[in-house]
This record gives C-alpha cells, structure tokens and sequence, in this order.
C-alpha cells in the first residue's frame, strides 16, 4: 500500500514539477522576449538619435563650410574690383597718351601736306618758266635783229636775274617759316627734357622702389583685405604703392629716414615670406633699432673725419641723422662735412683757429636733422639744440645767423656762410625741384616783361640765364644797357635763388625790301 501510494506521489511530484518548469521556462521566454524587444526599440531610438545628430552635424559643417567659401569669394571680389580699378586707371593714362600721339600724327601730317603744297607750286613756278622762256625765244627771234645766239645769251641774262631774285624771295620765305618751326619746336624739346630732368629728381626725392621675385607676392604684401599694407604702413609712415609694375612696389614719402626703414623692412619680409601684422612689427622693430644704431656710427664717423672733439653724444646722434636728409638733392650730412673743411682751409688762410671753424660748419645746419618734425626753421631749432647743449657762442651764432647778412657777431659765422655757399652751388651739388624751377622761370619772365619796351623774355639754361628781345623803335642801344641793369637789380630785390642769373638784352633793327 506504501509503495503505491509513493509511486504515485512521485508521478504527481514529476508531473508538476514539469508543469511548473515549463510554466517558468514560458514566463521566461515571455520576459526575454518582452526585453528583447525593449532593446529592440531603445536601439531603434538611440539609431534615431544618432542620425538626427549627424544629420544636424553634417548641416552645421555644410553651413560653416558655405560661410568660409562666401567670406573667401567676397575677399577675392574685393581684390579684383581692386585690380580692376588699377587697370581702368592704367587704361585711361594709355588712352591720354594715345590721344597725344594721335594729335602729334596729326601735326606731322598736315606739316608735311604743306610741304607737298609747296613742292607743287614749285614745280608749276618751274613749268610756267619753261613756258615763258619759250614764248620769249619766239617773241625775240621775230622782232630781233640780233642772231639767234646773242637773243639766247640776253634771255638767259635776264631770267637768271628773275629767278635769282625769286629764288632769293623764296629762300627768305622758307628760311623765316623755318626759323620760327624750329624756335618752336627747340622750345618744346629744352622744355620737356627740363621737366623731366626735374620730374626725375623729385622722384628720386620722394621715393624708393624694392624689387620683388615675382608678382605673386604682390597678393601677400596687400593681405586679406589690405590688412597687411595697412599695418605696413601704419607701422612705418610711409606709403606703399602696388600697381601693375612688373616685380616693383613702390614705397613713397618726404622723410628719406622713414624710406630707408620701409625699404628694409620690406625686403627682409618678402626673403623671410611670413608676412602678416605681427611679423611686420616685428621685422619694422628691429629695423628701426639698426637703423639708430648705424645712425650714431655715422655721427662718430662724421666727427672723427672732420677731426671735431668733445661733441655731446645726441650732437653725435643729430649729425648721423643728417645722411637721411637731403637740400634740392644734396645730402645734408656730406654737405656739412664740406662745409667743415672749406672752413678750416679758410680759417688757417686768414689766421683764425680751424678747430674752432670746423665746428661751427659741422653743427651749423643741425636743425635739419629735426626739422621735419619740430616747428621753426632749421636755423632757430639748430640755435636751441646746440644751446641745449652748451656749444660755445660762436657755434650757436653760426648756425642761427649763417643765411642773414646783418646782425653777424662772430667771424666764423662770415666763413660758415661762405663755405656753406661754396658747397651748395658748386656744379652739380643741389637740383630743384619741378615745382621751384617752374616758379623760378615763370618769375624771371614776369619780371623780364613788366619792364616798357620788352617784346619778348625768355628764361634759359635752368633759370641761371634770361634773355630779353626788346622793340628797338622803343629803346636804343644805350637804353638797351640800362635795362639790362634794372632787370638785373629787380630780379637780385625780389627773387630768392642760388648762384646768379645772367641778363640779357637783344636789340635787333632790319631793314626789309623786296624786289619785284
């Protein structure tokens, strides 16, 4: 009875102990399922997320990068309606200068249609001969009881003497149109070569032309919207010019110190290659302090040349700053140190110490070193510094009164003016200006023209020479002498020049007849 009861309790005990395994193992595919699905969804989700991340992140790139491209193309707008600017200026200068050749063409071709016209009446003038000279053989041989000979020797007489009088009268007219073609013409070639010449030389004044290796570099000189050139210029004070001359940039100013610095300082960037706002700075730093460097050397070689001792050390400085100075052309520190010896050759001629003579000429245009950039003139702002130093009376004497002629206290104040003078005019020391050689010609011709009597003035050779045409049934030829004089005498009392300026005055009387 036990056993039974036990089989059977161990058949019950087996059915439900698989029922309830399986009942647990259904619960547990249920959960695995629910939770596979769960991930299921929350991968699905979190790939959702990822994709509206990268899609948000792909629109932002795409944004930025739309951004730069804009920026970039708006820069390179900017520069080439830069350059097209540069080539419309550049084709309205080539169009002026064509409009000026075409004119000139012109000239030439109606000058030399005249000397067709001409050539043409000659040579009718000549047919019309030949003719008369027929008619007259004929009308002689008819009425003439001479032979056929003697009539052939009168006729030829008579028009060698018409056409020797006619050639006369032609020469006469040629030679006079000829004449005043030619004055014009000469007036034109001595004016455009001495506007050149004087163009030239305040080019040279006012500016200074680095080199470049290529044109390419032009682009990286201007920088992202000119921010380089700005700092450039900023940083230095001068003006840089890039236009489309080949491998050149131009850096333009009145202080030569102030080009000099530029011109290395441009130099040095374009070998090193690293150009943008701190580099400029940077290279324009240094620059600046080699510069006061090399300054103060040629102060002490200046000095040391001249033979002057014992000078304060910013005198020293002062003297170096005169090599980046110049006076219608001429170097002011190599003016002052020929100034210098011209006074101690003087000096020791007339008994008077050449130390002392040296000084006063080297320190006696120290004001130019500073001139540009303090209020006076340089003799008054020379008189202060070297009283700031405590330089002796006669060196402040020379610098403040060396252009005047009254108020001279001190004798080397007489031999800095005449060394001074010596150095300024000697040939080929200082050029004018355009502009001052302009004023002085047009001002030696008014003056030349105000006077009674004149037909016509012209300034030659510079402006060192006047000559005056006057109307000789005006003025005689001692009147013509006279004039000369208070030509001479107004232009010494009302002009300002260097060296002298020669008067002369032409009188010419002609007595004209033609023979007809």
């Amino acid at each position: 009875m036990i056993i039974p009861i036990s089989v059977f309790s161990i058949c019950i005990g087996v059915i439900f102990g698989y029922l309830w395994r399986r009942y647990i193992g259904e619960r547990t595919v249920k959960s695995a399922e629910e939770r596979a699905k769960e991930i299921i969804r929350d991968a699905e989700n979190l790939s959702s997320m990822k994709k509206k991340e990268i899609d948000i992140q792909s629109k932002e790139t795409l944004y930025r990068l739309r951004s730069e491209f804009d920026k970039e193309t708006r820069n390179k707008r900017k520069e080439l309606q830069f350059l097209e600017k540069r080539l419309n200026q550049r084709e309205i200068l080539i169009e002026r200068k064509s409009e000026i050749i075409d004119k000139k063409e012109g000239e030439l071709r109606n000058r030399e249609s005249n000397f067709l016209e001409k050539e043409n009446v000659l040579a009718k003038k000549q047919q019309e001969l030949s003719s008369v000279i027929e008619e007259e053989k004929k009308r002689l041989e008819g009425i003439s009881t001479v032979s056929r000979e003697e009539a052939k020797n009168i006729l030829i007489k008579m028009m060698e003497q018409e056409a020797r009088t006619d050639g006369i009268n032609i020469i006469r007219k040629i030679e006079e149109e000829a004449k005043e073609i030619g004055n014009k013409k000469a007036r034109e070639i001595l004016l455009t070569s001495m506007q050149r010449l004087a163009s030239d030389t305040a080019s040279e004044t006012t500016i200074s032309v680095v080199s470049l290796p290529n044109d390419e570099i032009k682009g990286r000189i201007i920088g992202r919207e000119g921010r380089n050139i700005r700092a450039f210029e900023a940083v230095t004070g001068v003006d840089l010019i890039v236009d489309d001359t080949p491998q050149a940039i131009t850096i333009s100013s009145f202080s030569f110190l102030r080009r000099e610095i530029a011109r290395i300082a441009l130099e040095r960037l374009i070998a090193d290659e690293r150009i943008h706002p701190g580099r400029i700075e940077e290279v324009v730093s240094k620059v600046k302090q080699e510069i006061e460097e090399k300054i103060d050397e040629e102060g002490k070689n200046a000095t040391f040349e001249v033979g002057v001792e014992n000078l304060h050390p910013e005198l020293i400085k002062l003297i170096g700053r005169l090599k980046y100075r110049t006076s219608y052309g001429q170097n002011v520190l190599q003016h002052t140190k020929e100034s210098a010896f011209l006074a101690g050759m003087l000096a020791s001629e007339i008994g008077l110490d050449p130390g002392i003579a040296k000084r006063t000429a080297l320190l006696h245009d120290i004001g130019k070193a500073i001139d540009q950039e303090v209020e006076g003139s340089h003799p008054e702002i020379g008189a202060d510094i070297l009283k700031k130093y405590n330089e002796k009376k006669d060196v402040i004497d020379a610098a403040m009164n060396h252009h005047k002629d009254l108020d001279i206290s001190s004798p080397y104040t007489v031999l800095v003016q005449v060394a001074d003078a010596l150095s300024a005019t000697r040939p080929g020391a200082r050029r004018d200006t355009l502009e001052s050689y302009l004023k002085r010609v047009e001002e030696l011709e008014k003056i030349a023209s105000s006077f009674k009597g004149v037909d016509q003035a012209y300034a030659i050779s510079a402006g060192r020479e006047v000559r005056i045409i006057v109307k000789p049934e005006e003025i005689s030829d001692q009147q013509a002498s006279l004039l000369a004089r208070d030509i001479a005498r107004e232009i010494e009392k009302t002009l300002t020049y260097i060296g002298q300026v020669k008067v002369t005055v032409i009188r010419e009387k002609r007595h004209i007849e033609v023979a007809k």
